[in-house]
């Protein structure tokens, strides 16, 4: 059987895209494994490979001597870990999906000669992919590459973002409006690793809605463990059916019983709301070092999908009416889901299985 080394860092943002790309592989008879770090957690657990490795790695967060020395020392014991382990593996090709976790089984495989992919998510690269860029043979986006260095421009082949099977059950669910008497299921979350900023603003946002607005609200919301029971506590004392928790495993169901998405736009969530098919506010993370969310969300916005509003521009005054205009406004919500499923890639995943399967030595076993 012909091996596939996954290697992604260990939040949902990365992991996700690797866990529909395992799904795609599996099902042409690859054999998949991956390899990330000890963040992966609740996300590793369901992931459909032969076997989770983790290795150690680090950042340079710090400029302190002695933290840059112990990253220098850990990363030196994460690159043994990794060449070590592509030795056992002996793998066809090692696909990396950023976050530095993945620099040292990237690089043990270039240094041992092995095929090498990296599949950026975001519109702009993220600083993981953008050290491996000019060195592993291609490149596939999620989304056409803004700045793009002309030294690896070559490489890359614009893939999508793959989305998961559970996502691509989602969106088998018409989207349906709720009527002026019916129901709004309203889903807030901030990505895997939650969001602050949506545990202040939404309850303030739901606390200025007109009365029979807010009566028809059902909502899912995604808060930091720090936050939940103060969230709970809000919808309670209110009367506002309201699950609140810091994660949510079947996120892509409730995502597709959704009339309207609040979140932010990061690549994987943007990439899960398009193939569905809801319409959305998105809100980006304003501090990302990395990559720029808005960027992200340009094209589901630009098709009239989503509303993209600055963080620092996003009163609970603004939030609410924003709200309240798609709630109160059928066809405005149908054509809002319509639009945002028109920019989707459900094929994504096999695209990018099909480069894998391009690169030399690679057989295939369906």
């Amino acid at each position: 059987m012909t091996t596939i080394l996954l290697a992604a860092g260990g939040t949902g943002g990365h992991l996700f895209p690797a866990e529909a790309l395992a799904h795609e592989l599996i099902a042409r008879g690859y054999t998949v494994e991956l390899v990330t770090d000890e963040r992966a957690g609740r996300f590793a657990e369901r992931f459909p490979v032969q076997e989770v490795h983790r290795v150690r790695s680090a950042t340079f967060a710090s400029k302190n001597p002695f933290a840059v020395a112990k990253s220098m020392w850990t990363l030196w014991r994460g690159f043994r870990e990794s060449g070590a382990l592509v030795r056992k593996l002996r793998p066809a090709v090692v696909v990396g999906f950023g976050g530095y976790p993945t620099v040292p089984p990237l690089m043990a495989a270039i240094r041992a000669g092995r095929p090498t992919i990296i599949h950026e998510q975001n519109a702009v690269m993220g600083r993981a992919n953008k050290f491996l860029a000019p060195r592993v043979d291609k490149i596939a986006a999620g989304i056409p590459q803004e700045k793009a260095s002309e030294a690896f421009a070559g490489k890359i082949t614009v893939t999508g973002n793959p989305v998961r099977p559970a996502v691509i059950e989602a969106a088998k669910t018409a989207y349906e409006p709720a009527g002026p008497d019916e129901t709004f299921d309203l889903v807030v979350f901030g990505g895997s690793q939650g969001a602050a900023f949506f545990s202040e603003a939404v309850p303030k946002a739901i606390a200025c809605l007109p009365d029979g607005v807010r009566r028809r609200l059902k909502v899912t919301q995604q808060a930091r463990a720090e936050d939940e029971a103060r969230v709970r506590a809000f919808y309670g004392e209110r009367g506002i059916p309201a699950e609140v928790s810091p994660f949510f495993a079947d996120m892509a169901a409730r995502i597709g019983s959704a009339h309207l998405v609040v979140s932010r736009s990061g690549a994987s969530t943007v990439s899960e709301i398009a193939v569905i098919g809801r319409p959305a506010i998105l809100v980006p993370f304003p501090y990302a070092l990395d990559h720029d969310q808005a960027a992200n969300a340009a094209k589901i916005e630009a098709a009239g999908g989503a509303i993209v509003a600055a963080q620092a521009e996003l009163t609970p005054e603004r939030l609410a009416a924003l709200i309240q205009g798609i709630a109160e406004d059928t066809r405005r919500a149908a054509a809002m889901a319509e639009a945002a499923k028109a920019t989707g890639l459900p094929n994504a995943a096999a695209l990018l299985a099909d480069l894998v399967a391009s690169m030399p030595g690679v057989s295939e076993n369906r």
